[in-house]
């Protein structure tokens, strides 16, 4: 899952962005809110993390912007000002969740898994396909019981391919998932991942299917 973090304090974008990415996600950092609303357009992200206090156009104001063009992206606020009205301000503006400075990267985290979790499939904790299971609270994924061992890039692979079950997810679309905006890398580079996460999933009846010049979809041998 990729995650866009707007954070305009560097030292503490980078904390948290090494956090996050600990946890197994795919992290973007930027800092205004100008490049933040461009890249919130394009789309792509599972969740957004924004900073009330950014240069050139606040969080509010991106914010409120995402929510006009109808987007349900989930959006956690981070501000230094704990005042109530902006906390409410916040939420009637359509953000999911709040969190004062300063903070714990734990909580940070935790805040991230529950909003992530209530977005993807009403809120169940496990995602399924056949015998492979991805669980929303650990983000491990476990096939026939046993833990499935996976690098960071094959786990976002299986990630965005699960998440959308019963639909081609092209090379791009997938590289959009896997890599981050700083990486420099061919949406080709995917199909070395499919080729590993395939030999992880052999024998399991759960398949990564090519449909030629359109993509990938992941398929269990009875669905």
């Amino acid at each position: 899952m990729r995650i866009l973090l707007v954070e305009d304090h560097p030292q503490l974008a980078e904390s948290i962005a090494q956090a996050l990415k600990g946890a197994g996600w795919t992290v973007d950092v930027l800092h205004d809110g100008v490049a933040a609303d461009l890249a919130l357009a394009n789309g792509g992200y599972a969740l957004a993390i924004l900073d009330v206090g950014l240069p050139r156009r606040d969080g509010f104001q991106v914010l409120a912007h995402l929510r006009e063009r109808g987007e349900t992206l989930p959006v956690l606020m981070l501000t230094a000002r704990g005042e109530v009205s902006d906390r409410v301000r916040g939420l009637n503006l359509g953000a999911d969740d709040y969190l004062a400075k300063p903070f714990e990267l734990s909580e940070l985290e935790a805040r991230v898994k529950a909003l992530l979790r209530r977005s993807r499939q009403g809120g169940n904790r496990q995602q399924r396909c056949g015998a492979l299971v991805y669980d929303l609270d650990t983000l491990r994924f476990s096939l026939h019981g046993a833990t499935l061992a996976l690098t960071a890039r094959e786990q976002a692979v299986l990630e965005a391919l699960l998440a959308r079950p019963g639909r081609v997810m092209s090379k791009e679309q997938l590289a959009s998932q896997v890599f981050g905006l700083d990486e420099e890398a061919s949406p080709d580079a995917i199909e070395i991942y499919i080729h590993r996460v395939r030999k992880k999933l052999e024998g399991s009846g759960v398949h990564i299917v090519t449909f030629r010049g359109l993509g990938y979809l992941l398929k269990a041998a009875d669905g």
